[in-house]
Protein backbone atom coordinates (compact mmCIF):
# COMPACT_ATOMS: atom_id res chain seq x y z
CA UNK A 1 0.00 0.00 0.00
CA UNK A 2 1.43 3.57 -0.50
CA UNK A 3 3.16 5.10 2.54
CA UNK A 4 0.93 8.19 1.92
CA UNK A 5 -2.24 6.41 2.79
CA UNK A 6 -0.41 5.58 5.98
CA UNK A 7 1.13 8.44 7.31
CA UNK A 8 -2.33 9.93 7.07
CA UNK A 9 -4.09 7.42 8.58
CA UNK A 10 -1.15 7.28 11.82
CA UNK A 11 -1.83 11.26 11.79
CA UNK A 12 -5.89 10.77 11.85
CA UNK A 13 -4.92 8.17 14.70
CA UNK A 14 -3.23 10.55 16.36
CA UNK A 15 -5.26 13.16 16.22
CA UNK A 16 -8.50 11.30 17.08
CA UNK A 17 -8.36 11.62 20.27
CA UNK A 18 -6.30 14.64 20.51
CA UNK A 19 -8.44 17.67 18.72
CA UNK A 20 -11.00 15.28 16.97
CA UNK A 21 -11.29 14.48 13.25
CA UNK A 22 -14.03 15.48 11.00
CA UNK A 23 -17.02 13.25 9.88
CA UNK A 24 -15.73 12.18 6.34
CA UNK A 25 -11.59 11.76 7.79
CA UNK A 26 -13.46 9.15 10.56
CA UNK A 27 -14.91 7.20 7.79
CA UNK A 28 -12.16 6.72 5.83
CA UNK A 29 -9.56 6.06 8.94
CA UNK A 30 -12.56 3.02 9.69
CA UNK A 31 -12.81 1.86 6.35
CA UNK A 32 -8.45 1.93 6.22
CA UNK A 33 -8.38 0.53 9.94
CA UNK A 34 -10.36 -2.33 8.52
CA UNK A 35 -8.49 -3.00 5.72
CA UNK A 36 -4.76 -2.50 7.48
CA UNK A 37 -3.99 -4.56 10.60
CA UNK A 38 -0.57 -1.85 11.18
CA UNK A 39 -2.59 1.28 11.32
CA UNK A 40 -5.17 -1.09 13.26
CA UNK A 41 -2.29 -2.06 15.86
CA UNK A 42 -1.44 1.32 15.97
CA UNK A 43 -4.92 2.66 16.78
CA UNK A 44 -5.23 -0.27 19.11
CA UNK A 45 -2.06 0.87 21.38
CA UNK A 46 -3.23 4.27 21.40
CA UNK A 47 -5.96 3.31 22.88
CA UNK A 48 -4.37 0.93 25.26
CA UNK A 49 -1.87 3.90 25.97
CA UNK A 50 -4.46 6.69 26.68
CA UNK A 51 -6.68 3.84 28.94
CA UNK A 52 -2.80 3.84 31.65
CA UNK A 53 -2.48 7.13 31.20
CA UNK A 54 -6.74 8.11 32.71
CA UNK A 55 -6.18 5.21 35.04
CA UNK A 56 -3.32 6.97 36.81
CA UNK A 57 -3.95 9.29 39.97
CA UNK A 58 -2.15 11.94 40.70
CA UNK A 59 -2.28 13.30 44.42
CA UNK A 60 -1.51 17.18 45.15
CA UNK A 61 -0.96 18.93 48.37
CA UNK A 62 -4.53 20.68 49.12
CA UNK A 63 -2.32 23.63 50.11
CA UNK A 64 -0.81 23.92 46.64
CA UNK A 65 -3.78 23.76 44.95
CA UNK A 66 -5.72 26.13 47.18
CA UNK A 67 -2.31 28.69 46.36
CA UNK A 68 -2.47 27.45 42.58
CA UNK A 69 -6.13 28.79 42.53
CA UNK A 70 -5.67 32.27 44.32
CA UNK A 71 -3.02 33.23 42.32
CA UNK A 72 -4.65 32.02 39.43
CA UNK A 73 -7.74 34.41 40.72
CA UNK A 74 -5.38 37.16 41.16
CA UNK A 75 -3.96 37.10 37.56
CA UNK A 76 -7.52 36.64 36.36
CA UNK A 77 -8.36 40.21 38.28
CA UNK A 78 -5.33 42.06 37.21
CA UNK A 79 -6.10 40.87 33.90
CA UNK A 80 -9.74 42.20 33.50
CA UNK A 81 -8.76 45.41 36.14
CA UNK A 82 -5.55 46.14 33.10
CA UNK A 83 -8.75 45.56 30.41
CA UNK A 84 -10.53 47.79 31.66
CA UNK A 85 -8.20 50.73 31.84
CA UNK A 86 -6.91 49.74 28.57
CA UNK A 87 -10.24 50.01 26.99
CA UNK A 88 -10.48 53.83 29.03
CA UNK A 89 -7.29 54.79 27.66
CA UNK A 90 -8.10 53.83 23.68
CA UNK A 91 -11.61 55.71 24.23
CA UNK A 92 -9.74 58.76 25.37
CA UNK A 93 -7.24 58.45 22.29
CA UNK A 94 -10.33 58.23 19.91
CA UNK A 95 -11.68 61.12 21.73
CA UNK A 96 -8.62 63.12 21.40
CA UNK A 97 -8.14 62.29 17.85
CA UNK A 98 -11.62 63.51 17.34
CA UNK A 99 -11.52 66.71 19.30
CA UNK A 100 -7.64 67.38 17.52
CA UNK A 101 -9.03 67.08 14.04
CA UNK A 102 -11.46 69.52 14.88
CA UNK A 103 -9.76 71.56 16.56
CA UNK A 104 -6.25 71.94 14.17
CA UNK A 105 -7.83 75.11 12.01
CA UNK A 106 -8.14 77.00 14.62
CA UNK A 107 -5.22 75.97 16.64
CA UNK A 108 -3.34 76.63 13.09
CA UNK A 109 -5.29 80.15 13.16
CA UNK A 110 -3.79 80.97 16.96
CA UNK A 111 -0.34 79.76 16.01
CA UNK A 112 -0.15 81.88 12.87
CA UNK A 113 -1.85 84.52 14.32
CA UNK A 114 0.81 84.22 17.50
CA UNK A 115 3.87 84.58 15.08
CA UNK A 116 2.58 87.18 12.93
CA UNK A 117 2.19 89.23 15.96
CA UNK A 118 5.07 88.21 17.51
CA UNK A 119 7.35 88.51 14.47
CA UNK A 120 8.66 85.19 14.27
CA UNK A 121 9.71 83.24 11.34
CA UNK A 122 6.77 80.49 9.89
CA UNK A 123 9.38 77.87 10.55
CA UNK A 124 9.24 78.62 14.28
CA UNK A 125 5.24 78.90 15.22
CA UNK A 126 4.62 76.39 12.05
CA UNK A 127 7.03 74.01 14.41
CA UNK A 128 5.56 75.17 17.60
CA UNK A 129 2.33 74.05 15.66
CA UNK A 130 3.41 70.41 15.14
CA UNK A 131 4.72 70.16 18.93
CA UNK A 132 1.60 70.80 20.25
CA UNK A 133 0.16 68.26 19.04
CA UNK A 134 3.30 65.49 18.96
CA UNK A 135 4.21 66.05 22.46
CA UNK A 136 1.30 64.80 24.01
CA UNK A 137 1.44 61.98 22.10
CA UNK A 138 4.75 61.11 23.33
CA UNK A 139 3.90 61.78 26.91
CA UNK A 140 1.40 59.50 26.90
CA UNK A 141 3.68 56.65 24.64
CA UNK A 142 6.82 57.15 27.21
CA UNK A 143 4.09 56.68 30.08
CA UNK A 144 2.51 53.39 28.22
CA UNK A 145 6.54 52.17 27.63
CA UNK A 146 7.23 53.07 31.08
CA UNK A 147 4.08 51.19 32.58
CA UNK A 148 5.09 48.05 30.10
CA UNK A 149 8.79 48.28 31.47
CA UNK A 150 7.19 47.93 34.86
CA UNK A 151 5.16 45.09 34.16
CA UNK A 152 7.43 43.36 32.88
CA UNK A 153 10.16 43.47 35.80
CA UNK A 154 7.36 42.81 38.51
CA UNK A 155 6.19 39.61 36.10
CA UNK A 156 10.49 39.26 35.77
CA UNK A 157 10.70 39.22 39.94
CA UNK A 158 7.39 37.17 40.40
CA UNK A 159 8.58 34.35 38.10
CA UNK A 160 12.21 34.51 39.90
CA UNK A 161 11.14 34.80 43.60
CA UNK A 162 8.01 32.73 44.16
Amino acid sequence: MNPEVHERACRLIDAWHVEGISAPEGEWLDAHLAECTACRGRARANERVLQALRSNTVTVDPALVSRTQARVRLRSRELRENQVRMRALWISCALSWVLGVASAPLVWRAFQWVGLRAALPNLVWKTAFALWWLLPAGAVAALLARQRRHAANQDGYTTLHR
